[in-house]
C-alpha cells in the first residue's frame, strides 16, 4: 500500500479525503441535531445522535463529496501551484 503514496497527487488526494470525513463528520453532526429539532428552544448539547439509517445516507454522502474534494484539491493544486 505504501507504493499508492509514492505519487504527491495521491497523497494529497487521500490527505483531503479524510480530512474532509474527519472534519465534516462533526459539522453534519450538528447540522442533523438544528435540522431535526428546529423548532424546539436550542440548548448547548447535542440532544439526540441519528438512526442507523440516518448514518448511512450521511456517510454515503460524506464519501461522495471527500472524493470530489480530494479530486478537486489534486486538480487545482497541479494546475495553480
Amino acid at each position: 500500500m505504501y507504493h499508492l503514496f509514492r505519487n504527491s497527487s495521491t497523497r494529497i488526494v487521500f490527505v483531503s479525503f479524510f480530512v474532509y470525513l474527519f472534519v465534516n463528520l462533526f459539522e453534519n453532526l450538528i447540522h442533523y441535531d438544528i435540522g431535526k429539532f428546529s423548532d424546539r428552544e436550542m440548548d448547548k448539547s447535542i440532544d439526540i445522535l441519528p438512526t442507523n439509517r440516518d448514518w448511512t445516507k450521511i456517510i454515503a454522502v460524506m464519501i461522495v463529496f471527500a472524493g470530489i474534494q480530494g479530486l478537486l484539491t489534486c486538480y487545482f493544486s497541479e494546475r495553480c501551484f
